[in-house]
């Protein structure tokens, strides 16, 4: 951070305040659940910033499921390279336009006269940090001759004769495929030339998904490492898996909320939602039936248990090259 000249020692301003920071430790996995690397991140304690003070604008886009299904499938399906680069310390690259002080870090010490550090860049933490990360991606790659898609704003395309290729962000990871092994090449250089990059090659595992390649040339994307911590988290990782998610002999109704259960059962559904957006439509039917929050009682519990139960089996969305071509449809 140092290097990167992310903050100043500085003597806190009369009227101006100081917001907290404080460590996170995090450990980082691979795809099979083994330990990558540890980290260590210094992070702002945003929640004390003042609108209009501290910070203004925070939006930022993140990219949508179905795009990056698309993508993969896309990269799949013509026998494309997907290739997955993480992005070093993201948010430590572009000035703030905010002037923002915050309290010394446990463990740093300051000379002279100096009683707090002022921001320059960006921490993790601060409101408005994704946004600017995000404005200082989007420029550079625009910058290279890449379009952001109408669709999603975290996909980028370009077009060099006939080729093309794809770049899809969602904070600091960024997938490339396209036609030209060439094209992407020269992408993946452009953008090492602007920020540090770890380029892990070969994309196995994206956003807790993971890819798993068939013997027939095919991928399935599946979430089997968060299907194992959820069954673990609600005490389920010795049930007996069923057929079908959807247990047809329970019917509820409002009155069943009157037998109350003790279980987590907003964090249940919760976590359904999560793995039913991303890789398992086919718990839509049992989500929607347990997911009403008047519906706490015994057979709600028991048809949101059904549905764990059955998430253990390792499925997930197949997309194969040899799949039929369909037909481009359109609705309004």
């Amino acid at each position: 951070m140092r290097l990167r000249g992310v903050f100043r020692a500085a003597k806190l301003p009369n009227g101006q305040r100081a917001i907290g920071t404080k460590w996170v430790f995090k450990i980082k996995r691979k795809a099979d659940g083994s330990i990558e690397k540890h980290k260590a991140r210094l992070v702002a304690k945003g929640f004390k910033q003042k609108y209009g003070i501290d910070y203004t604008e925070t939006f930022s886009p993140v990219v949508k499921y179905v795009t990056l299904r698309m993508v993969i499938a896309i990269a799949k399906y013509f026998g494309w390279p997907l290739d997955q680069l993480d992005v070093a310390t993201a948010f430590l690259y572009r000035i703030m336009k905010e002037q923002v002080f915050c309290i010394v870090p446990e463990g740093v010490e300051l000379d002279g006269n100096f009683d707090c550090l002022e921001l320059v860049k960006a921490i993790y933490g601060l409101k408005q940090a994704s946004r600017v990360w995000n404005e200082t991606f989007d420029e550079f790659v625009c910058s290279i001759g890449f379009q952001v898609s109408a669709f999603d704003p975290c996909l980028y395309i370009k077009v060099v004769d006939d080729h093309c290729v794809l770049v899809l962000v969602y904070v600091d990871d960024v997938l490339i495929t396209g036609s030209s092994p060439e094209l992407i090449a020269r992408t993946k250089n452009d953008l090492k030339t602007c920020f540090e990059m770890t380029d892990s090659g070969k994309c196995v595992f994206v956003l807790g998904i993971e890819l798993v390649d068939g013997p027939d040339g095919s991928v399935t994307m599946c979430q089997r490492r968060y299907v194992d911590d959820i069954l673990k988290r609600f005490g389920m990782d010795e049930c007996k898996a069923v057929v079908s998610p959807v247990d047809m002999s329970i019917r509820l109704v409002p009155s069943d909320a009157a037998t109350k259960v003790n279980a987590p059962f907003r964090e249940a559904v919760g976590t359904l939602m999560h793995l039913m957006t991303a890789t398992r439509p086919d718990i839509a039917a049992s989500f929607a039936t347990c997911k009403a929050p008047r519906r706490t009682g015994s057979a709600s519990s028991r048809a949101t248990r059904s549905t764990f139960v059955d998430t253990r089996t390792p499925t997930g969305l197949a997309t194969s090259p040899t799949a039929s071509r369909l037909p481009a449809t359109r609705s309004c």
